[in-house]
């Protein structure tokens, strides 16, 4: 005798089978700095809330730290996945395309692109079924850098969705590095020789200098300064003003609440956004005192068209590559 079923059961099964689809995803990752997982560690606390498995690809190991908490994994011996995400056309989340040609295509702006159209960038333009960026501004260089005028999600930054509480502390300068040499993970950034002379000015105009190193700084260069034992977003709120070399963490420091002098250079080339942000930009060290005691922060227009929704953007984002399967 065939036994009906109830109602609340048949909701009930339905609603296990749709929380229960997107369980198990295999999503592989590839940056422009092929071994710099840094920029995939925000997602991995939502990845993990959906049973989802995020592993970045890599040409190899051996520039991966010990203990990374990001899983790697080389084309090689790559699991087969039901999504790649690229988050540029260099050459190698090209070459990772390239290999993984049935491979779902997304491409998501985790850290700023020049508004330029990239090389490799009609190689995986074709194939994309979703395109992410954080900000509205971060869509209008990100869809440049493809190549395209389609329709980009906005999704926040996931590194938002946690802001740390604004307390500056007096006198208090954070210096936000980026990379002064080249090296085998990436390349460097023009103007860190300014920067250097900006802070050896600071200190000596008795500011105290806090360091917030990128992941790929010389250490040793800085070292005769306070080094932030906590992320440069983090350490932020305890600065008066930040300075550095406009880079991706520039407007969420300015979400902060904490204003920034941008550090320039004639080859340096950056998003015009990421400029926008700064109260204002310095080329010489001997600007670096007067500017850092008048920093301000931008209009709320030009903040938020840069920064984007805050809060929930690693749910946005993940939602948004779901949406692509």
């Amino acid at each position: 005798m065939k036994i009906p079923l109830s109602r609340r059961a048949v909701l009930g099964g339905a609603l296990t089978l749709a929380l229960g689809s997107g369980r198990g995803r295999e999503v592989l990752v590839a940056t422009n700095e092929p071994w710099a997982t840094y920029h995939v560690k925000p997602l991995l606390a939502e990845a993990a809330r959906r049973g989802w498995r995020l592993t970045q690809l890599v040409p190899d190991r051996s520039k991966i730290t010990p203990g990374d908490p990001v899983p790697v994994a080389t084309l090689a011996d790559a699991p087969k996945a039901d999504l790649l995400v690229v988050t540029g056309a260099g050459d190698w989340p090209a070459d990772c395309a390239a290999r993984l040609r049935r491979t779902p295509l997304a491409a998501s702006a985790l850290a700023y692109q020049v508004p330029v159209e990239a090389p490799r960038a009609k190689e995986i333009r074709p194939r994309l079924r979703l395109i992410t960026a954080s900000s509205a501004a971060d869509a209008r260089s990100f869809g440049a850098y493809f190549g395209t005028r389609r329709r980009i999600e906005v999704v926040g930054s996931p590194q938002t969705d946690d802001l740390p509480a604004r307390a500056p502390e007096k006198d208090l300068v954070l210096v936000l590095t980026s990379v002064t040499h080249p090296d085998g993970t990436g390349t460097s950034a023009p103007g860190t020789q300014l920067l250097l002379d900006s802070a050896g000015r600071l200190a000596a105009a008795g500011k105290r200098v806090l360091v917030g190193l990128h992941p790929r700084e010389n250490r040793a260069l800085w070292e005769k300064y306070e080094i932030s034992s906590v992320s440069s977003l983090v350490a932020s709120a305890r600065a008066e003003a930040a300075i550095g070399i406009p880079g991706t963490v520039f407007p969420l420091i300015a979400a902060v609440g904490t204003p920034l002098v941008g550090c320039t250079d004639p080859a340096l080339t950056v998003p015009e956004y990421l400029r926008a942000v700064c109260s204002s930009t310095i080329a010489e060290a001997g600007q670096a005192v007067s500017a850092v005691s008048d920093a301000r922060l931008p209009d709320p227009e030009v903040l938020a068209d840069a920064v984007g929704p805050v809060g929930g953007s690693a749910r946005r984002l993940l939602g948004a590559w779901a949406g692509a399967l």
